[in-house]
């Protein structure tokens, strides 16, 4: 008897963990802390912040019970986020939640999404100078971008070693936009800069937004093919939305896709960052790069605003530039939120949401390129 207790007890959790499954455990426990107390990004946070839970509770090697054995139920699971299937099912509701009216409006706003995604370029230099291989260092960059799915998806074709780090530095810094953009906007604009009043935006017409996601379907991924499966999918969600005679599809899309996909990226992502796996240096090194990707591409944004504006007679206010990046509405709203702290009747964010939306499609497509000139 006393032998089947010993061995009993050896299978547990108990006997098989140790301190690195402890810090993880924590970890997790502050992600569902930060989503239900502070309510910073629930909706990514706690479906996260369980992952990580599940997959650090240790488990006897050879059940079929870790996410990296194969035939185990998590393991099937995460063949949805390797192959790409979860951050393409996002996108499908993405663009069937996204109203492109703005950027069509004001299109010139397109290039503002573009000057953000340049954080990404500079960080892949930055992680190759620091001995990351290249489709490493492709996978980091990609962060500053701001779009975990896009992180998720690229990372997966590239360097899936790594998705457990770089998702959760991903959807940290979309959760931290309040903390990161607000000094960023601060720092490089002025008073007067800020108090910048846009003009009234004009209508559009329905003719015009249904063509918009097929022309832009043809340009972005003749441009970048390997972009397809997250833009295809994102403006075929559009046209769902725009034709209006689809719009039960469109709903379906937008609420039940999207979240059965967004419940399983959260915890299978998180699942993936087991202790022996993720705490390491290599993962810090990410978090740090996360950030500085993160930052440059809210200052490119908001500096390349400020360079527009020298050939501009109607200015621009830079404070949109920080909704280039891909953080959907997160960043849009920061900006808006400053242009009311400097003047509460100059409503910025009908315009900040076409940056916004341009940054979603600017990081899709930087996420096909390097895909293409990494593999």
């Amino acid at each position: 008897m006393d032998d089947l207790l010993i061995k009993f007890f050896s299978n547990t959790g108990y006997a098989l963990m140790d301190y690195r499954n402890l810090i993880m455990i924590c970890i997790g426990l502050i992600c569902i802390y930060l989503a239900i107390a502070k309510k910073c990004e629930p909706l990514l946070l706690v479906p996260i912040g369980f992952g990580i839970l599940l997959g650090n509770i240790p488990v006897f090697p050879g059940f079929g019970l870790s996410l990296y054995e194969d035939g185990s139920v998590l393991h099937l699971l995460y063949f949805g986020v390797t192959t790409g299937l979860y951050p393409s099912l996002v996108f499908l509701g993405l663009g069937a939640m996204t109203d492109f009216s703005s950027l069509l409006r004001q299109p010139g706003f397109m290039l503002l999404g573009a000057a953000a995604q340049i954080g990404i370029f500079f960080t892949l230099l930055g992680a190759l100078f620091f001995g990351f291989e290249p489709k490493e260092a492709a996978s980091i960059a990609i962060i500053g971008g701001a779009d975990g799915p896009t992180s998720i998806f690229l990372t997966a074709r590239l360097a899936p070693h790594l998705i457990g780090p770089v998702a959760i530095a991903a959807y940290s810094y979309m959760a931290l936009i309040p903390v990161i953009q607000p000094p960023i906007m601060k720092l490089l604009t002025t008073h007067e800069e800020r108090l910048i009043r846009m003009d009234a935006l004009r209508e559009v017409s329905k003719r015009g937004r249904i063509i918009f996601p097929i022309i832009a379907l043809l340009l972005c991924c003749f441009t970048a093919p390997a972009s397809l499966p997250l833009l295809g999918m994102f403006f075929f969600g559009n046209l769902l939305k725009e034709s209006t005679v689809t719009e039960r599809l469109a709903n379906t899309a937008r609420t039940a896709i999207i979240d059965f996909a967004t419940i399983l990226l959260g915890v299978i992502v998180g699942a993936s960052t087991q202790a022996d796996r993720f705490l390491t240096k290599q993962s810090l090194g990410i978090f740090i790069l996360g950030a500085i990707a993160f930052s440059i591409a809210t200052a490119s944004g908001i500096i390349f605003a400020k360079i527009m504006n020298l050939f501009m007679k109607q200015k621009i206010n830079p404070l949109l530039g920080a909704a280039g990046v891909s953080a959907v509405p997160g960043s849009a709203r920061e900006a808006h939120l400053m242009g009311l702290k400097e003047d509460n009747t100059n409503f910025l964010l009908m315009h900040a949401i076409a940056c916004n939306s341009s940054g979603v499609i600017g990081s899709a497509i930087a996420a096909g390129v390097l895909w293409n000139f990494f593999s």
